[in-house]
């Protein structure tokens, strides 16, 4: 009998630690990736307050040399190349499908410029779009940004005049800058649509403080289970020894 307990203590108590090293494995990960994440959203948060307080400093310059950073106000004066406009696909305005229209400028000292000249509704048609561009001399103002990774494309980025993304290698053409002007003001401005994607530091605060709160709960799950898992291992094997020894009256 003793024997038979034994073997049933020891296969209770393996049983046991199993289901706490399963318990274990699948909260722990679960509280270690909310600290993570909560951390990451921390940083951003930190990244984003530094990124506006650059475009919030960012200068005016005219007909920079040098690449100018990103979101300063520039100024140019030159001759659009209307021949070379290209129109970016798929843009949205006030719930109007179209285009942004895309047109090189030559710079007055013969450098080039690609210029982000606006919104121009287009609808479902897939037709060449058609856009009036000034001739002769024009002087603009717009906000500098940066070429960068402009996400996975779906096809080729160019069919017909369209262009999936901004890509400067669609024109055949030695740009001043690896980058793009978003006109603001001057001739050839369309309807403005683009405006820096920026989300808030406060929103990435907030989400650094609900991950942490998860990863709190999670952990206050894990350690409440674990314990509770630890007691049911423990209390029917006493039971059980109580359940085997014999009966006052079976003693007698």
């Amino acid at each position: 009998m003793r024997h038979s307990l034994a073997r049933e203590d020891i296969q209770h108590a393996c049983a046991g630690r199993r289901r706490q090293r399963l318990w274990w494995a699948f909260w722990s990960p679960l509280v270690v990736l909310g600290l993570m994440l909560g951390a990451w959203q921390w940083e951003r948060a930190a990244e984003k307050r530094d990124y506006l307080s650059r475009l919030e400093t960012a200068p005016h310059l005219m007909a920079p040399r040098d690449r100018p950073p990103e979101g300063t106000r520039v100024t140019l004066s030159g001759e659009y190349l209307a021949e070379q406009t290209l129109f970016l696909d798929n843009r949205t305005l006030d719930g109007r499908l179209g285009v942004a229209v895309l047109t090189p400028l030559r710079g007055d000292d013969g450098r080039l410029w690609l210029v982000q000249r606006g919104f121009l509704v287009t609808g479902t048609t897939r037709d060449t779009p058609s856009v009036t561009t000034p001739a002769g001399p024009v002087t603009l103002e717009g906000d500098w940004q940066p070429a960068g990774d402009g996400g996975p494309l779906f096809g080729p980025n160019r069919e017909g005049q369209r262009l999936q993304q901004i890509d400067l290698a669609a024109w055949s053409l030695d740009f001043a800058h690896d980058g793009w002007l978003h006109l603001a003001s001057g001739p050839g401005h369309l309807d403005s649509w683009w405006t820096p994607s920026v989300m808030p530091p406060s929103r990435h605060l907030g989400y650094a403080v609900q991950w942490w709160g998860l990863a709190l709960a999670a952990l206050a799950v894990m350690l409440v289970g674990g314990r509770r898992l630890s007691r049911d291992r423990d209390e029917p094997a006493a039971s059980l020894h109580l359940d085997s020894l014999p009966s006052k009256e079976t003693r007698q």
